[in-house]
């Protein structure tokens, strides 16, 4: 059950996220999708879903990456999208300190450009150096960025905080990264 409810996570990720038109899908304005719609697009490209294993994926996923909305039947990723949504998040004042997660092979880029978006709306922030760590590891040899969120909100740059916890921003220049002295782990 494992396997299946990991490969069904990383089925929605794709979809919801990054190419729901892969299988038909539309998702309004703010990134839902109709669970009934996703269920028969999905069986017509091959893929069998239930609402039960839907709901088990959602409730199960340690990264807490969809929000089920059962009155409406619908369901969303909280973040990550490269396709272009509006997650009608308020802006929030961040804490003092994020963090960042990514690997020691980007720190030269990082160090001119700062932290970009990439193919996603945003760039994706930690509120504990613990789950920084975790998303570095998936990259390569990690390394955990202080953010000064504080600093650059007190200059006018928006934050927004993800249904899951993400904190999200659209750029973060390199003048609010702290980097470890030693490329470790920070």
């Amino acid at each position: 059950m494992k396997k299946e409810l990991e490969k069904t996570s990383k089925f929605l990720s794709y979809i919801l996220r990054h190419q729901p038109d892969s299988i038909g899908l539309v998702l309004d304005e703010n990134g839902w999708a109709d669970i009934a719609r996703l269920l028969r697009c999905a069986a017509d490209h091959g893929t069998l879903l239930t609402l039960d294993l839907i709901r088990e994926v959602v409730t199960s996923n340690d990264k807490q990456r969809f929000a089920l909305d059962e009155e409406t039947g619908r369901i969303r990723a909280n973040q990550g999208h490269s396709v272009q949504i509006d997650l009608a998040l308020s802006p929030m004042a961040p804490p003092e300190l994020l963090y960042h997660g990514t690997a020691t092979r980007f720190v030269d880029a990082i160090r001119e450009a700062g932290l970009l978006p990439q193919s996603r709306q945003h760039v994706h922030l930690s509120a504990t150096r613990e789950t920084a760590h975790a998303v570095g590891t998936r990259h390569g040899k990690p390394i955990i960025l202080h953010v000064r969120a504080g600093d650059m909100a007190r200059q006018g740059k928006l934050f927004y905080c993800s249904e899951n916890g993400v904190w999200l921003t659209d750029h973060v220049p390199a003048e609010f990264i702290n980097i470890p002295e030693d490329g470790g782990p920070g």
